[in-house]
């Protein structure tokens, strides 16, 4: 039985959320109900880019991918979302699945291995893929879904539906990073939100990022930021801000960050 009065499972500790601009809400709600601050970085911003004709292509096959739940944001807003009958929703983690459901497509299939794209194409539903895959995403990436899907057989009707564009830190934000106590963990769910942080940081802060944990939400993330230096790795099993903050609170339940 919990002692009654007990502290929150993160009393003390901050986090650095590098959600795109205007997305940090839900990890200062996730962080606050575990009694830790959060200090935001963005290093990206997200723009809508329209895309109608090539999202009714998209919404017209038998299985439709969606990548994150920017990508149902942005597609709602020129084309309402609907499943067809027989139709099957495909999305890259939990989070998207729920911003589906709310847009009205329930039910939309999840791996529960991870939020990669090696997790998702190895849905049943993917191998071997139909015909024809919609995939609402963004611009850029690993390209690993289409070119993977493309190679299995698929025609792939890819929505581009929004783009990520750079955001540069003010200088002083970054040197407040290293002002932050020791008791701070960085949250990466994304390798090109993480690489905006670490360009632009000299070697001084990269060193005070590295003696910190750092809370990863697939293995290829974490196998990044080892291969940077980063000793204190927490990988999470998802990307919802819920899920690392969760993951962060257990290890440190535990005593691993004394």
């Amino acid at each position: 039985m919990d002692k009654i009065g007990s502290a929150p499972a993160l009393a003390g500790w901050y986090v650095i959320s590098l959600r795109p601009s205007g997305s940090h809400a839900p990890v200062r709600r996730a962080a606050s109900a575990l009694g830790a601050g959060v200090v935001s970085v963005s290093t990206l911003a997200l723009r809508p880019l329209p895309a109608r004709p090539a999202l009714v292509a998209a919404l017209a096959c038998p299985v439709v991918v969606v990548t994150s739940p920017a990508a149902v944001r942005f597609a709602s807003q020129q084309l309402a979302p609907a499943a067809a009958p027989g139709q099957r929703w495909l999305a890259l983690g939990a989070g998207t699945a729920a911003a589906l459901e709310r847009a009205g497509v329930p039910g939309a299939v999840f791996p529960d291995s991870g939020t990669d794209s090696e997790a998702l194409l190895a849905l049943p539903a993917l191998k071997p893929p139909p015909p024809a895959v919609g995939l609402l995403t963004a611009p850029g990436g690993r390209g690993l879904i289409p070119e993977t899907l493309a190679q299995r057989g698929a025609a792939v009707h890819r929505a581009n539906v929004y783009q990520r564009v750079a955001v540069h830190p003010r200088a002083a934000r970054l040197r407040r990073l290293r002002k932050l106590p020791a008791q701070t963990a960085l949250l990466v769910s994304s390798s090109e939100a993480f690489d905006g942080l670490w360009k632009p940081l000299d070697d001084a802060g990269r060193e005070s990022l590295r003696a910190r944990p750092a809370v990863v939400s697939s293995p290829r993330l974490a196998a990044q930021l080892a291969a940077l230096g980063f000793r204190a790795l927490v990988l999470a099993p998802g990307a919802a801000p819920e899920t690392m903050l969760g993951a962060l609170a257990a290890d440190v339940g535990q005593g691993r960050f004394r």
